[in-house]
């Protein structure tokens, strides 16, 4: 009988050792086993496509970038570009005018480095054009790399099979070698990012995620950023058009609760496509300035006029709270009672 106890105790020893084991997974990974097709392994594979934007100015295509040296004409003037220093002459030539429509002819052939870390040679602008194509079709369908986070390495997948008994476990030490991993897995396995792990937002906020539903959050969150970026931006390039083919009266400026729009009664605002400013009077008074239109998740009109204590009040950065064909309204960015009204004449 004695013996039958130690037996016995023994065996539930084991049991609750198995049973330690099993919680002490499940508390590591935090979520169950993925399959190929989950969603936490679609999010992986997107986060950790390579990512092709940082040279759309010169492509146009985010899911894939021109592997340099390589030779384009830029609104007419030939550029060879021998590495990513060289990327400012063509930004410089696009950025000279915001009125004009920019070319960039791309001199074949050239290679590509696409979204799964391969290059490929392309020969002539119909292969091109399909590449860019399959990108806008990618973008679409949200098969597109998500790149406003960044896993934080070294990170750990445990393994398992479809029985979900822990296999294993791969220890990944950068985003490529994620990449390949989670493309290469098969139907017959499973796997779970064990947790917590860290990421890294476009703003460089880094934070601590433990759950396979806190990554969705995340990606969700900053995917409404980066599209409210987006819509930003487009509001940037209409307002700027806006300006450049009208010209402005200040119907208003307050200032620390005063209305100073008679001190400029008798001017007018012309804004020009090389981001100059002038302000004219009908005694050919002219005061000058400059100014900048640029976008966060808000668009904001930054200006500089010289020369002219009153105009000179109105060098600030301005928060665009709204605009239309015929006004543009403004808010300081650092003073919201600051607001300043132009109105198209």
């Amino acid at each position: 009988m004695k013996k039958l106890r130690i037996i016995t105790g023994m065996a539930l020893v084991a049991l609750l050792g198995f049973t330690s084991c099993q919680n002490e997974i499940d508390e590591v990974s935090g979520d169950n086993p993925n399959g190929t097709n989950s969603t936490t392994a679609n999010n992986i594979r997107r986060t950790t496509m390579y990512d092709g934007s940082f040279d759309d100015f010169l492509d146009g295509a985010s899911c894939s970038s021109i592997v340099l040296p390589a030779t384009a004409t830029v609104n007419g003037i030939k550029i060879t570009l021998f590495s990513q220093l060289d990327y400012q002459q063509v930004i410089s030539i696009i950025g000279r005018y915001n009125d004009d429509q920019d070319s960039v002819v791309l001199q074949f052939p050239l290679k590509v480095k696409t979204s799964n870390y391969s290059e490929v040679t392309v020969n002539n602008q119909n292969e091109y054009n399909a590449i860019v194509n399959a990108c806008t079709q990618a973008e679409a369908e949200g098969r597109d790399a998500i790149k406003c986070i960044k896993f934080n390495f070294p990170l750990t997948l445990l393994t398992y099979n479809l029985t979900f008994e822990q296999t294993g476990s791969v220890v990944i030490t950068s985003k490529q070698q994620l990449y390949t991993y989670m493309s290469n897995t098969n139907n017959n396995e499973l796997f779970a990012l064990q947790y917590p792990i860290r990421i890294t937002f476009s703003d460089n906020t880094t934070i601590s995620i433990n759950s396979d539903a806190e990554l969705q959050s995340s990606i969700n969150e900053c995917r409404a950023k980066e599209s409210a970026e987006d819509e930003a931006e487009a509001n940037a390039a209409r307002l700027q058009k806006i300006m450049v083919d009208g010209a402005f009266k200040v119907q208003s400026f307050l200032k620390l609760g005063v209305e100073k729009a008679n001190d400029y009664k008798d001017f007018t605002v012309d804004f020009t496509n090389d981001f100059k400013i002038k302000a004219t009077n009908a005694l050919i008074t002219t005061v000058n300035g400059t100014y900048a239109v640029t976008s966060e998740t808000n668009v904001f009109l930054e200006m500089n006029f010289s020369g002219n204590a009153n105009f000179n009040l109105l060098n600030n950065t301005w928060k665009v709270t709204s605009f239309s064909a015929s006004s543009i309204t403004l808010q300081s960015k650092t003073d919201a009672a600051v607001t300043l009204v132009l109105k198209q004449i």
